[in-house]
């Protein structure tokens, strides 16, 4: 993919600027076209990077147990509005032939594919298959908790409205009790 285009940006944002009925040349907003162009590469970044390539350092570790980050803080922007949504996202593997990665690559991963024009439930599966597709673990359970601003500052109107998805692949698929310890633990 191309890179950020930040003066292309900038002009856009001038154009709206204008056309909301505001005047882009007075003080308050002289710099703003600058600063969304600064903000929207920082937003974006994740367009650039591909989540698996977090996963390429694995450790030889003699554990294949659940292994749990919960909690992890994430922002993205509505593909449908470009609006902010945000809020946590808990990732759960069980390794399998001592492969395991560094705890801040789960939270890596997350932060790679949240920094997109995004879709929460697109969030929730590329985390996982990324997991799949890197470590090959026994199972895979990621959950995202989201407030969307789309739902909050505009349309229904309803603050707090949490979302919640869940991608869950291999074991904890398809075992009950296993899937259950890991929605009890993300919970406590």
């Amino acid at each position: 993919m191309s890179s950020i285009n930040k003066e292309q940006i900038e002009q856009a944002v001038r154009q709206i600027l204008e056309a909301i009925g505001e005047d882009p040349d007075r003080e308050g907003l002289l710099d703003t076209p600058k600063r969304v162009a600064k903000m929207y590469a920082e937003v974006f970044s994740g367009l650039n990077e591909d989540p698996k390539e977090h996963f390429k350092t694995v450790f030889g570790e003699d554990h294949e147990e659940l292994v749990l980050v919960k909690d992890i803080a994430f922002y993205s922007m509505c593909e449908h509005h470009l609006i902010p949504f945000y809020g946590k996202v808990h990732v759960a593997y069980i390794p399998k032939g001592g492969r395991v990665t560094g705890l801040s690559k789960l939270a890596r991963a997350v932060e790679a594919v949240a920094k997109r024009p995004q879709l929460q439930e697109r969030i929730t599966s590329t985390v996982a298959d990324s997991i799949v597709e890197s470590l090959d673990p026994h199972g895979v359970m990621v959950v995202v908790e989201a407030e969307h601003m789309c739902m909050t500052m505009r349309g229904v109107r309803k603050p707090g409205a949490m979302t919640v998805t869940s991608a869950v692949r291999g074991v904890l698929h398809d075992d009950q009790s296993a899937r259950a310890e890991v929605l009890s633990l993300i919970k406590s």
